[in-house]
């Protein structure tokens, strides 16, 4: 980003310090002080803010071509990203509740995320080379990319559409409820209750764990995964599921076909729809 202006080293505190500013850099910059003044970087074009500190709320709303690079955005800063589009977010350590709120096409890549509620609304969001911790992260998103991952929290990646997950920790209470066209490759998914009445789901060489996975399942599919210390799964559910090694039980598969190695108990009892879910052990 070429730069018409550059603003450094300077503390602002005041109600919309630098709205509309336009083509520049902000570089060491403080967004903190006795005025608290909110949305000091509000509808901004083509702005980069590098190496600052920010402690005010909304700083970035209504911005377009926008960067964060090596900033710190503390847990006073509220509601720091919303309605801002075409951004980019590196190397940031970002503490504020409610980030990213109605936005779309950002990059989120390298950064320490601690929000309870991350990524709502939005849509064509990639997220690389992090670690977030949020009790709601992308509720009702779309079209996100996701790229080692360390994630903490509780219910996680709900009412989404298109999702790709690769080379990921996910400990999580739940996860994908309600979500359709997902894919997870190559990663670890710890949690209650995953991804109950979910659309499309495609597990590829992950490792489940917690108990009752996988319930009123639509289209469910896993391929080449583990599933460890899982009970009462796939109730339900609409599966065609390849697993290596044993599942502690299995519960009223509603149709397809779970081929395991081993499984502890097979369950079908107090149905309360029409299960035709085969489960086949794997011939040694």
């Amino acid at each position: 980003m070429e730069y018409k202006n550059i603003i450094e080293k300077q503390t602002f505190d005041e109600e919309r310090s630098l709205y509309n500013i336009k083509d520049t850099l902000v570089q060491n910059c403080v967004f903190a002080g006795p005025k608290d003044g909110e949305s000091v970087l509000k509808e901004t074009r083509n702005v980069v803010a590098k190496d600052c500190q920010f402690s005010l709320r909304y700083p970035l709303w209504h911005a377009q071509n926008y960067e964060l690079m090596n900033c710190h955005l503390d847990e006073e800063t509220r509601a720091p990203i919303w309605y801002s589009h075409h951004g980019k977010i590196d190397h940031c350590q970002i503490e504020g509740i409610k980030i990213l709120r109605e936005c779309s096409d950002t990059i989120v890549t390298n950064c320490q995320i601690d929000s309870p509620e991350f990524g709502w609304y939005s849509h064509d969001i990639t997220v690389k080379d992090s670690t977030i911790n949020s009790e709601y992260v992308f509720l009702n998103t779309d079209n996100v990319k996701i790229d080692n991952l360390k994630f903490t929290g509780k219910y996680s990646f709900q009412y989404m559409h298109n999702l790709e997950i690769t080379n990921s920790y996910l400990d999580t209470k739940d996860a994908f409820w309600h979500s359709e066209n997902i894919v997870v490759k190559d990663s670890v998914v710890k949690g209650e209750y995953l991804a109950w009445f979910s659309k499309n789901l495609t597990l590829i060489n992950c490792q489940i764990i917690g108990t009752q996975p996988f319930c009123y399942c639509d289209q469910l599919k896993l391929i080449n995964c583990e599933m460890i210390d899982t009970d009462l799964a796939f109730e339900y559910a609409d599966v065609e599921a390849d697993i290596k090694g044993h599942v502690d039980s299995i519960k009223n598969p509603k149709s397809g076909k779970i081929v395991v190695d081993s499984v502890g108990e097979i369950i079908h009892e107090d149905a309360i729809m029409d299960c035709k879910g085969e489960v086949v052990m794997r011939k040694s």
